[in-house]
This record gives structure tokens, sequence and C-alpha cells, in this order.
């Protein structure tokens, strides 16, 4: 599904999939809709990766003490970001003095996206369901 806010994003949904239904020679099976109110999820489904880290969780939450703040943080987003998979390791260079950091957790982040074949790559893991 392709939600759109307003009549712009929906032409412009729209153009798109047209334009790759012209390319694939076949219709396309996403649906354009109307965005509708948006619910943040439970505390316990933010942050996921950063939340595998618990060093650089116990600073993030001493910055933003409470689950709403630590979920409106960019600073905990990009890192949980970088933490999954996105963005080179490099790249975290030019942010970590805006990050709040200590040096500590700082050289730990640095190595840890260090190691990046550690992680499978992004996306949050999906419980296997049993075999029937």
């Amino acid at each position: 599904m392709v939600f759109y806010h307003g009549e712009r994003q929906k032409a412009l949904a729209l153009k798109t999939r047209d334009q790759v239904a012209a390319r694939m020679q076949g219709p396309v099976a996403t649906e354009i809709l109307p965005a509708g109110p948006f619910t943040l999820a439970e505390g316990y489904h933010q942050k996921y990766y950063l939340r595998q880290q618990p060093d650089l969780l116990t600073e993030f939450e001493a910055i933003y003490p409470t689950p709403e703040t630590l979920a409106g943080s960019t600073a905990a987003a990009r890192v949980n970001g970088y933490l999954a998979g996105y963005g080179a390791p490099a790249d975290i260079q030019t942010e970590l003095d805006g990050l709040g950091l200590s040096p500590n957790s700082r050289r730990k982040l640095t190595e840890w996206l260090g190691a990046a074949g550690r992680r499978s790559g992004p996306g949050c893991p999906v419980p296997q369901r049993p075999a029937l």
C-alpha cells in the first residue's frame, strides 16, 4: 500500500504506478490510499536496534528520560538506523558530535559499526512460525 497526503502525492503515486505497470506490461496490485490517523507504536517497539545495545540505550535514556522523548529523538533514531545497517560507518563520523554521547559510547558505536559483518542487514527480525 502507498498512502498519500494530498492531491499532489496522490497524482505522483498514480503516475509512478502507471509507469511501473507500463514497464512490467501488466497491472500493479499496489493500493494507493489516503493516509489516515497515525498511531505511534508502543514504547517497546521503538528503537529496536538501539535497545539491543544496553550501554548506548542507557545514555540515550539519560538524555531522553521518557518513552515519548526517546521515541521522538532524532539522535536516537539516527543511531538506531546506523545500528540496523542503514548508512556507511564512515557517515556517522560527521554526526557523532551532535548525538550527545560520551566519548566511550562514541568509541563503542564507531567500533560496532566498523564490524558491520555481524549484522544480517536492515529490518527487524521476524519470528519463525512453527512448522505445521
